[in-house]
């Protein structure tokens, strides 16, 4: 369930739809499905495999399959750069994670008569995001500094089907207002003319590494908290198919609002023809389209927000334990301490961003997903098909799962990930 949460947060419902409808809709969702299962689930195996083996921290993890000082080496660089960029991740993660609970008080400042808190939350300033950066991170690491069963186990066993169930009842409610069925078509009825532009591509594969949360070791950790009875087959591909599906239903809900919107008056296209996303499409479409709900948008806006905080909690906490776990494991930090310290380092990264929004925020937004996540994949897959003995993978992997040496897995997954996983994920990388 940890696992499930860490790869189920605003990357689905905030990041996929966007990207959707920034890309032509149905022909980004066909491509993010290409992606997703051809490469991101092999590269979440990888990881899985190796945290479960090894039952470390990344930098520690990749050492102990390693083969050689260059190799060593290697897995330090690596690991590093995994803890650097979930780092760097969570810190503009904790900025529209900040947003998300200011939206999601709105509703119950207008209800308690308190307008003028109503107005000022929001209302787009450095202020009001520094403030809920601080809180949203003081929240996050409270559950950190409670370990793994306390803390982050049990505030994903509670918190996912909350998410779940919340996601369905506004999909209902969405689908049966007027333009909706618009919106429905213009996600799921592709323009395949789309599928050929470079920049779909390499939007499709970011969106499946950010969403699955690949390659900076979050899994990794999760994979060194499976149980050696485990699955591990059926456990990744649990939570691969949870993660796309909750995506793809996102989807749903998303798109189809903003052609409700659209009916009620509401403008969702750019100047240049596209569908507005990013950041405006969750904090200026959707909140129009509420406020044009009367008495009922004011229930459907507070549900929907808490709908996208729920999600962003269930990431943080697995982004955060990862630089936690090194600094326990290799610093022999107590986890209080390391989740108070590495926290705060974060928070003030986070805070110079708000400080210095427009030149800072995209680039790291596109560093850290399109750049740095696809080549740590690639690293990964290096590791576990190149570096790492075949027969040591297959030992972990039948532990928990006899038969996987006779099954289709083991006669597809080794050669998969030792040659076309890393050559597609360089293609798009470099195309």
């Amino acid at each position: 369930m940890a696992a499930s949460g860490s790869a189920v947060g605003l990357g689905n419902i905030w990041g996929f739809p966007t990207n959707a409808a920034s890309n032509g809709g149905a022909a980004f969702l066909f491509a993010y499905l290409v992606m997703a299962f051809a490469l991101a689930y092999p590269a979440l195996m990888a990881e899985l495999i190796i945290g479960r083996h090894a039952k470390a921290n990344s930098i520690k993890a990749l050492q102990s399959i390693s083969r050689g000082p260059k190799t060593r080496l290697l897995a330090v660089f690596v690991g590093s750069l995994g803890i650097l960029t979930v780092s760097f991740i969570l810190s503009f993660y904790a900025i529209v994670s900040g947003w998300m609970m200011a939206f999601f008080l709105d509703p119950l400042a207008r209800l308690t008569g308190m307008s003028g808190a109503a107005s000022w939350l929001v209302t787009d300033g450095e202020l009001r995001n520094g403030i809920f950066v601080v809180l949203f991170m003081a929240l996050t690491i409270h559950i950190i500094r409670a370990g793994v069963k306390d803390g982050i186990e049990r505030w994903a066993s509670r918190l996912m089907p909350m998410l779940i169930l919340i996601l369905l009842l506004l999909i209902v409610y969405v689908l049966a207002q007027p333009g909706a069925m618009d919106g429905l078509r213009a996600y799921l009825v592709p323009d395949f003319t789309q599928i050929a532009n470079p920049r779909l591509l390499v939007d499709a594969m970011g969106q499946a590494f950010f969403s699955l949360s690949l390659g900076v070791g979050t899994m990794l950790i999760y994979g060194s908290y499976i149980s050696k009875r485990e699955n591990l087959p059926v456990t990744g591909s649990l939570v691969a198919l949870l993660d796309i599906g909750i995506a793809v239903i996102a989807g749903m809900l998303i798109l189809p609002a903003m052609y409700v919107a659209l009916a009620s008056g509401v403008e969702i296209f750019n100047p240049d023809g596209s569908l507005v996303a990013g950041p405006a499409l969750i904090v200026s479409v959707l909140p129009e389209l509420f406020d044009d709900m009367g008495a009922m948008g004011i229930f459907v806006s507070l549900a929907f927000f808490l709908l996208m905080t729920i999600a962003s909690l269930t990431s943080s906490i697995s982004m955060l334990e990862v630089p936690v776990a090194f600094a326990v494991e290799y610093r022999k930090m107590a986890r209080g301490r390391a989740a108070l310290l590495i926290g705060a380092i974060v928070t003030c990264v986070s805070l110079v961003i708000v400080l210095n929004f427009d030149p800072l925020f995209d680039l790291v937004v596109n560093y850290a997903t399109e750049v740095s996540q696809p080549l740590l994949g690639f690293f990964f897959c290096i590791f576990v098909a190149w570096i790492w003995r075949r027969d040591a993978v297959l030992k972990e992997i039948v532990q928990g799962s006899p038969e996987a040496e006779s099954g289709v897995f083991w006669k597809i997954w080794p050669v998969y990930v030792k040659f076309v996983c890393p050559a597609a994920i360089l293609l798009v990388y470099l195309g």
